[in-house]
């Protein structure tokens, strides 16, 4: 934050006001009016702990200083600043800061005031309460400040996500076009165009080289049915990422391209995931190499791109350029390479910067998006860390300070340990045990358990004589905070148990781990344990209530208080896990636009293919078996000329405002598609095709298997998936793996409507492990006719995969799946 809210105004003022009703305003009513003394001390403490507080969000560790040392040297009437001021502080640093500075503020804080007690007190002071109750405060504080900041890093990672996410949904469709377009134009720049050539060629020398000829037309027909092939791989690339140049691979080649015109290039690169990052670090890259080629030929180039979970660094550093070297390419550029540089950084969501460096060389230096929007904790170097903990001991070792300004009494020490030091070393173990909690749940609610029946040894052996039910409830807390948490993860869906839950029939409680609600095992333990501490602790001290009605009450206290916890992290899991369904299912929705859209994109340029470039490729090659290579030549500036014209009329489409129009369905050879998709949008997708898939399939099976995988694509997550496509005798088998949320029942309905149409099987083997088996005669449905979901007949020209109706076609059958998840 670079400014001062209202919220940051508010709390401060609310203090100061809570202070004055304790402090002067108690005294007054009471009929003693403070010294004068007294009441400035208060007034210039109040104004700088205020201050501080305003600014506690831009400079929170400095804040937390000053508000310890302010309150520190006022007089112990100062209570309300003394307690809330610096609990609102150390808030502030642990929602601004690291968790390494977080805990250790936290801890020196602890420290200090504890050496300033015993230098006051002594060990065996009073009850050592107030001391203990002040650590809890701020172990709370501390806790809530770094859940806050968890959060928010969520919350910011999430948005991050869907921004990239709904970016990415307008530029598969762009991306494909931009594919076929360039595959297309080097079909007809390199294979097409040599055949026109050679032919006129052989055509010229037809009188003195006869044999030409022969070999312009062997030629011609060679070169005719590559072509058909190159442009079948174009209409149908293959869905796996084997033989696609890998983001890496793409800047390496571009660096070897410079290194042929003799620049001199080094480079150090990070692999790079498919999206709109690794497209702008490939332009930023490419551009500025051109310009280092422009203006600096010969001089020594550096390319480094890490790729991090914060940032993508792209940096392109040239040094000056050689004595006397020639710039034949200066006054080529237009002079907006800068300009364009930074606005494909900017679309990109980063920034660059560019300028001369101190050697008299230029340097590009761009700063785009990582894996993450931020990262929760940054990394600093280890003197940093050094001087951080020789800061804190150097406060810790300084309570005399203090002590001196406040009292001057000599401290009274003995050998008995209060019962306030007893407690502080249960409730830091009580935390050290908390800290296990993600790895060792069972183990970590066991070793909170029996440290909570040891509260009431410590209140005998200290000689504790303040309240009897404060110390257990004290020992409550950590107990209530693993509970909620366990609650919470399982509510969210992210607990062990659930994996091996998955398939079973689900209750209305199902969301609580063991047994449903607070029947729960963890739950009855919980309040079985804290029922007997608390009523240990109170027939020690001694009461006329009888033992039962002391039990009854003690466990109806802790039933309330522990499935108070259980209740809220319980609604908390829900929450996130609506929130994370929500933003899945946004995902999943652009997604599926983008590949039909993309989908759409490559049967219109398929189409035109049909009906144009292949059937004079066609005729090329039969007029070249048939020995015309009049006819050859001619066929081949045909088809070339239609290729031109096909990219031309492609480009005058995308410049105009397409209305709304119906698009086919996506098959099996839209999984290229949606695999780049979901690489573009974060997460790794991978998909095997066996050689045993046939090349034409039904109709009704193709589309079903597509629907499936994207359905199983769609559950979210970040771990890699895998898609495997194999085929047997008469079924097609579907599996994925890689999904820890494939049991879920929701999706298992979904992939079965899918299956159930056609006659096929849905299996889980195992944690993110799910398998459909459609037959590949599927009772008819393969061949039924229906209309083409595009608005045409189905005769679009494009490619299929079955015998039936074209790709675009939906039928009957999967229609109805179509229409009920609607």
């Amino acid at each position: 934050m670079n400014r001062i809210d209202a919220d940051d105004r508010l709390l401060p003022v609310l203090l100061i006001c809570a202070q004055a009703v304790v402090w002067p305003g108690g005294a007054l009513l009471r009929g003693s009016v403070p010294p004068a003394s007294d009441l400035l001390v208060a007034v210039l403490v109040a104004g700088l702990v205020t201050a501080a507080l305003a600014l506690r969000h831009t400079r929170p560790v400095v804040t937390l200083v000053l508000v310890v040392a302010a309150c520190g040297l006022s007089s112990g009437a100062m209570a309300v600043f003394g307690t809330a001021g610096v609990a609102l502080a150390l808030f502030a640093v642990a929602t601004e800061r690291d968790t390494f500075t977080t805990v250790l503020c936290v801890v020196t804080l602890a420290a200090w005031q504890f050496l300033q007690s015993l230098s006051l007190h002594g060990l065996s002071d009073r009850n050592g309460l107030g001391l203990v109750l002040t650590a809890l405060l701020y172990a709370v504080t501390c806790g809530a400040g770094i859940l806050v900041r968890r959060t928010r890093h969520a919350r910011q990672a999430a948005e991050h996500l869907l921004k990239r996410a709904e970016a990415e949904r307008h530029r598969l469709p762009a991306v494909e076009r931009r594919r076929m377009e360039r595959e297309l134009h080097d079909v007809s720049a390199h294979h097409l165009t040599a055949v026109v050539v050679t032919a006129g060629a052989a055509l010229g020398l037809r009188d003195r080289r006869p044999e030409l000829a022969q070999e312009a037309l062997e030629f011609a027909a060679e070169t005719g049915r590559e072509v058909s092939r190159a442009l079948a791989a174009v209409r149908a690339p293959a869905p796996s990422r084997e033989g696609l140049p890998s983001p890496e691979e793409r800047l390496l080649g571009l660096v070897a391209g410079f290194r042929r015109l003799d620049q001199p290039v080094d480079c150090e690169l990070d692999p790079l995931p498919e999206g709109a990052v690794a497209d702008a670090a490939y332009g930023i890259v490419r551009e500025a190499l051109t310009n280092a080629a422009r203006h600096a030929p010969g001089a020594h180039t550096t390319v480094r791109c890490r790729y991090g979970d914060t940032r993508t660094d792209v940096v392109v550093t040239s040094a000056a350029p050689p004595a006397g070297s020639p710039t034949h390419g200066a006054g080529l550029g237009g002079g907006r390479g800068q300009g364009f540089l930074r606005s494909r950084a900017r679309e990109a969501g980063g920034t660059l910067h560019s300028g001369p460096t101190a050697d008299g060389g230029w340097e590009v230096r761009a700063v785009l998006p990582g894996r993450t929007v931020a990262s929760m904790d940054r990394s600093f170097p280890w003197s940093y860390r050094v001087a951080q903990v020789t800061t804190a001991v150097g406060l810790c070792t300084q309570p005399l300070l203090p002590a001196l300004v406040l009292r001057t009494d000599t401290p009274s020490y003995s050998s008995h340990v209060s019962a306030g030091a007893l407690f502080a070393l249960l409730a830091a173990a009580q935390v050290a045990a908390l800290l296990w909690l993600g790895r060792a749940p069972r183990a970590t609610q066991g070793a909170l358990f029996g440290l909570a029946l040891l509260w009431p040894s410590a209140m005998a052996m200290g000689g504790y004589t303040g309240p009897v039910l404060l110390p257990p409830a004290m020992s409550m807390l950590a107990t209530c905070a693993a509970l909620a948490a366990d609650a919470a993860r399982t509510a969210a869906g992210s607990s062990p148990a659930e994996g091996r839950s998955a398939g079973r029939p689900r209750t209305p409680l199902s969301g609580l781990s063991g047994l449903p609600g607070l029947l729960g095992l963890r739950t009855v333990a919980a309040v079985v344990v804290h029922a007997a501490a608390a009523t240990a602790a109170v027939l020690d001290r001694g009461t006329t209530v009888p033992v039962w009605a002391v039990a009854a009450s003690t466990t109806a206290g802790a039933s309330l208080v522990v499935g108070a916890a259980r209740w809220g992290g319980a609604r908390r899991g829900r929450r996130d896990r609506a929130a994370r369904g929500t933003r899945v299912e946004r995902v999943a929705a652009w997604t599926e636009e983008a590949v039909r859209d993309a989908w759409a994109e490559r049967r219109r340029m398929a189409a035109g293919l049909e009906t144009t470039v292949l059937a004079r490729t066609a005729d090329m090659v039969a007029q070249a078996e048939a020995g015309h290579l009049d006819a050859t030549a001619e066929r081949a500036r045909e088809a070339l000329a239609a290729m031109r014209t096909l990219l031309d009329t492609v480009r005058g489409e995308d410049e105009q405002d397409a209305g709304p129009e119906l698009r086919p369905q996506p098959t099996l050879q839209a999984l290229d598609l949606l695999a780049h998709q979901c690489r573009a949008t974060g997460r790794d997708v991978e998909i095997r095709l066996t050689d045993r898939v046939p090349e034409r399939l039904p109709t009704a099976v193709d589309l079903a298997a597509y629907h499936a995988a994207e359905t199983v694509l769609a559950i979210g997550g970040e771990e890699p998936a895998v898609l495997e496509l194999d085929a047997d005798d008469d079924t097609l088998t579907l599996t994925a793996t890689g999904l820890p949320r494939a049991g879920h029942h929701e999706v298992r309905e979904r992939l079965a409507a899918r299956v159930a149409a056609l006659g096929g099987t849905l299996t889980t083997g195992g944690p993110g492990r799910v398998s459909l088996r459609l037959p590949l005669a599927p009772g008819g449905t393969a061949g039924a006719g229906a209309e083409g979901t595009d608005g045409t007949d189905g005769t679009d020209g494009g490619p299929t995969r079955g015998d039936g109706p074209p790709a675009g076609v939906v039928p009957v059958a999967e229609r109805s799946v179509e229409e009920r998840e609607r």
